[in-house]
């Protein structure tokens, strides 16, 4: 697992993610972007800072109709409004508002009570603890399946639990945050622009150690694997 990291760093170089501005930042970019893509949510961001909604008191005590409006650029914008209220009332009634006492609880703790919370999944409670809590958890997206369910890492099929992903990686990898931040960012980044759903298997720089890239090269084919 160490070797694909060196080989993606080598080629792409420091990511520096996440693409927002301290814990804040972090969380609610988190929710927002479930389903969708940044871009959408940057605009939903702006939307809140111009509607002084930026802080998790506001968004506590604003009307769940009024802030669905407020970001719906973001696509499901009810549904992500009561995931923000559901995430803004955790902690100011748990925790006085305090979201740096919330995210300064141990890993395992901190990652339970983010679970416990409406619209938070592994993901998004994975990427609040790495981004948010500069805790070493890391990060399974659809991304990280494809490009290790095709090298052959991991049988790619849909069912295999988050868990399963996530504990095969973090048992070949040293227990960095700054490893795991850059590793998920360098994954996104290659399935995103190489390992697509439709793949530039030729142009890919894991051709030698990807099972499915072998198979399909040696059948004279170049972009035709497709899953996930």
């Amino acid at each position: 697992m160490i070797d694909i990291y060196n080989m993606l760093f080598s080629e792409y170089g420091p990511q520096s993610w996440w693409p927002g501005d301290g814990p804040l930042d972090v969380v609610i970019g988190a929710i927002l972007t479930q389903n969708t893509s940044w871009s959408n949510v940057e605009k939903a961001i702006l939307n809140l800072k111009y509607s002084d909604l930026w802080s998790l008191d506001s968004i506590h005590n604003i009307n769940q109709d009024k802030l669905a409006g407020v970001i719906r650029p973001s696509g499901y914008f009810n549904q992500k409004a009561q995931k923000l209220k559901a995430f803004a009332e955790h902690v100011c009634v748990r925790y006085e508002g305090d979201l740096e006492n919330f995210l300064s609880l141990e890993l395992p703790t901190l990652r339970e009570e983010l679970l416990s919370i409406y619209g938070v999944g592994p993901e998004t409670a994975d990427d609040i603890l790495v981004y948010a809590a500069s805790k070493c958890s890391f990060i399974v997206d659809v991304y990280t399946k494809r490009i290790l369910g095709r090298i052959g890492v991991i049988e790619a099929k849909q069912g295999v639990r988050y868990e399963v992903y996530q504990k095969l990686i973090q048992d070949q990898l040293p227990h960095d945050l700054q490893l795991y931040n850059e590793f998920h960012a360098l994954l996104d980044y290659h399935a995103k622009y190489t390992c697509k759903k439709i793949p530039s298997c030729t142009d890919c720089l894991l051709l030698d150690v990807c099972d499915s890239g072998q198979v399909w090269i040696g059948e004279g084919n170049d972009k035709t694997i497709i899953h996930y």
